[in-house]
């Protein structure tokens, strides 16, 4: 009953987070097109380049842009590929610039970000496009997202890109990952202005460049592990009006073929999400397990030992979490059937949080792409 008391909460109580009707806001095409600067810190991006960095440099925009793409001591030659593919595909302008190992204190996507910021200011533009090296936008997404930025007075427009779904582990995984996200962040309640939650997808962020230097990006979240979730909060903190959305033709091209690359992603800021407090651990752990495994535990138990109430509120649980998943599966085109396994795929989630507990506490905290973050991320949204 405490299961399905949850599902009702959640189905009605947590902003509607299962909705995914929710794509950029109206807009309507500026008079004069703001100058923006792209900054792209990439770090071993090789495999991916190739597919990202020639949407970015087609992007079909009426005002003065430019691209800053910042190689993070790449060991596999990002910088050159980039050089390269901006000589043959031409497009925007593309500086290729390297920041150095970052000091203590600042992580190394940050430290880059920083570096690109830096590189931009000489340019003095009104918006900064902050984008990972994965990310493939489509020609007029530098158009749109500048266009609904100021349209709706927005001082950090921010689009969750759709990432890859293609083998078996990312269809189990990766819907139900955006799925937890908006559960944790109500987009919906991330646009009203005075509330708490905050959060930006990294991959996509569109942000004014006096909101920036307000919010002192990114010296302020320096040391964040979860940099969008910080960087959101950040601008709101101070004053932002910000807004987050689904994408429809912003698309992550990094590959997740194996459950050990999904497990990687998730379990090396899992921890820091939850401050490295290990009583929000256990409240997670608890939490999961009664919303998520107690109702098809509660249908099958109750079905075998002839409890038909147990087995009733066990499958209206199971039911409702199904039918708020199934938006989100319609979104990455996934087949239906799919949302009845989304308790499987808690469980996965479970151990990848307390997985990302244990490496904490190894010693080897948040790793990724050869770097370990060990400080506690103390920027995070407490939402």
């Amino acid at each position: 009953m405490g299961s399905l008391a949850a599902w009702l909460w959640l189905l009605l109580g947590q902003g509607f987070f299962w909705r995914t009707d929710l794509r950029l806001p109206p807009r309507r095409e500026p008079d004069d097109w703001p100058s923006v600067c792209v900054v792209v810190p990439a770090r071993d991006e090789a495999a991916v380049l190739p597919e990202s960095l020639p949407s970015l440099l087609a992007q079909d925009y009426p005002g003065r842009a430019e691209i800053f793409l910042v190689d993070d001591g790449s060991s596999d030659g990002t910088g050159e590929l980039a050089r390269e593919l901006a000589r043959t595909h031409g497009g925007l302008p593309l500086t290729v610039g390297s920041p150095g190992e970052p000091p203590a204190g600042w992580t190394g996507k940050l430290w880059a970000v920083r570096h690109g910021i830096g590189l931009a200011h000489a340019r003095g533009p009104e918006y900064l496009l902050l984008t990972d090296a994965d990310i493939a936008h489509a020609p007029d997404s530098l158009r749109t997202l500048v266009a609904a930025a100021r349209t709706g007075g927005f001082d950090l427009v921010s689009q969750m890109a759709r990432l890859r779904v293609e083998s078996v582990w990312e269809r189990l995984v990766v819907p139900a990952f955006v799925y937890f996200f908006a559960q944790l962040y109500p987009f919906r309640w991330i646009a009203v202005k005075g509330s708490r939650t905050a959060a930006a997808a990294g991959g996509c962020v569109l942000l004014r460049a006096d909101a920036a230097e307000r919010a002192r990006i990114p010296d302020a979240i320096r040391h964040a592990v979860i940099d969008d979730v910080a960087l959101a909060r950040a601008v709101k903190g101070s004053g932002g009006h910000i807004w987050l959305g689904l994408a429809e033709r912003v698309d992550s091209v990094r590959p997740y073929p194996r459950l050990h690359d999904l497990w990687r992603m998730v379990s090396r800021s899992a921890y820091a999400q939850l401050r490295h407090n290990p009583l929000l651990l256990l409240g997670t752990v608890l939490g999961l397990a009664v919303v998520y495994l107690v109702p098809p535990v509660a249908l099958f138990t109750g079905l075998f030992s002839g409890h038909t109430g147990i087995a009733a509120a066990g499958g209206l649980a199971w039911l409702l979490m199904t039918a708020t998943y199934l938006p989100m599966l319609r979104y990455y085109r996934q087949p239906v059937w799919l949302a009845a396994s989304l308790p499987v795929t808690a469980f996965l989630y479970l151990l990848m949080t307390v997985d990302s507990a244990v490496q904490h506490y190894r010693g080897r905290g948040a790793a990724w792409k050869g770097r370990t973050y060990a400080r506690p991320d103390t920027a995070l949204d407490e939402h």
